[in-house]
């Protein structure tokens, strides 16, 4: 899955404000970056058709909400990404990863590794 610079920046907008509609949209992103009502119209359809939004209608319009959390779509953005370079030999995936980990910070280290554990384990009770 692909996503366009206005679609993810709308996202980001929905995931902060929780639900809005078109004008709502539009209102904000008119002050910050310019564009017509129409284009964001065309954008939270985009998104809806592609399953990340929800949507239903009070009055004359649609509200839109996100669909997925931003982790989970962060999650499917990576895997489709990565999932054409997966090998029998992973080792670049990994070192890819490694990579990506030298810009976080302590805290950041420290979620991954809780993750990286809780996963493990849950191999592990799977495998019993």
């Amino acid at each position: 899955m692909k996503l366009g610079e206005l679609e993810k920046l709308v996202l980001q907008y929905l995931w902060q404000n929780d639900s809005a509609d078109v004008k709502q949209v539009f209102g904000h992103f008119e002050k910050v970056r310019g564009g017509s009502l129409n284009t964001i119209q065309s954008t939270l359809d985009r998104l809806y058709k592609k399953d990340l939004l929800t949507r239903h209608k009070e009055g004359h319009a649609f509200v839109y909400q996100a669909k997925v959390e931003r982790h989970e779509l962060i999650g499917q953005l990576i895997k489709s990404v990565t999932s054409d370079f997966i090998t029998e030999d992973d080792s670049s995936l990994v070192a890819a990863f490694s990579s990506i980990s030298k810009e976080f910070n302590e805290e950041q280290l420290l979620k991954l590794e809780s993750l990286i554990e809780q996963q493990r384990l849950k191999l592990e009770r799977e495998s019993k």
